[in-house]
């Protein structure tokens, strides 16, 4: 019989972090070996003896416990939230001295969502006009969600190789904010209400006509089959994956 994937939790207390462990207890190829709270340490992981952690804390304590446990020779799967390409390349430094080790970080995991940043690319060459709005909780830490700014920044990528201008607003007065923040050019709105779990809609214009592409997570389980894909793939994947979609369409 083949042995079971170990795996830790940091952030198991935390909403998501709870669905994350039932997700993990409840497949049958995985074993969960540790949860830890944001106050706990890698070194929990390894006393556990945990081959790959999954973290879903907050941006401001990530990065450390992903530093951690790549030092610690442990595969990482990152859900949270601030990973900008400054962090990115720090993750990558670390990897450099543990070249068996694979992290996977993804701004989101939902794989509807990740289609449809997948979707938005294809999209964006085609249309004059582009605007972002994601709407999340009200407990969310931080604007814009993780997904919209990957999302606007993958639309800025081919906007510039499709040699499009700049999105056209002839706005000339303001008030602070009304426009949304500016992530390479794309404005990005970002909604905050109770009742919500995790939403984005990207609008595409062109003369006579709009296309909005739009995914809505009603439930947090919504993103456990791209957490447990993720869990899977790292232990073969060294180094740093940036998204899920590497992993949906695997070579």
């Amino acid at each position: 019989m083949t042995s079971s994937l170990r795996v830790a939790v940091t952030g198991a207390s935390g909403r998501m972090g709870q669905t994350v462990c039932a997700a993990v207890e409840a497949a049958p190829d995985l074993e969960l070996v540790a949860r830890i709270d944001e106050d706990g340490s890698v070194a929990d992981a390894v006393r556990a003896g945990a081959e790959v952690v999954i973290d879903f804390t907050r941006p401001d304590v990530s990065p450390d416990l992903v530093r951690q446990a790549v030092s610690a020779g442990l595969h990482c799967v990152v859900g949270t939230s601030g990973y900008d390409q400054a962090r990115l390349a720090a993750v990558s430094e670390w990897l450099g001295e543990r070249p068996h080790v694979g992290v996977v970080v993804a701004p989101n995991f939902a794989v509807g969502a990740v289609l449809l940043l997948r979707f938005a690319q294809q999209a964006a060459r085609h249309f004059e006009s582009v605007e972002i709005v994601e709407m999340h909780h009200a407990d969310k830490v931080d604007a814009p969600s993780g997904t919209a700014v990957a999302t606007a920044e993958g639309i800025a990528r081919v906007r510039e190789s499709a040699g499009l201008g700049p999105v056209p607003d002839a706005t000339s007065t303001a008030l602070p904010g009304a426009r949304g923040a500016d992530v390479q050019g794309i404005p990005v709105h970002a909604v905050r209400l109770r009742g919500l779990t995790a939403h984005e809609a990207v609008m595409f214009g062109g003369p006579g006509e709009t296309l909005t592409l739009r995914h809505d997570s009603y439930d947090r389980e919504s993103f456990m089959p791209g957490v447990l894909l993720a869990v899977r793939a790292v232990v073969d994947r060294p180094g740093l994956t940036v998204g899920l979609d590497a992993l949906l369409d695997p070579a």
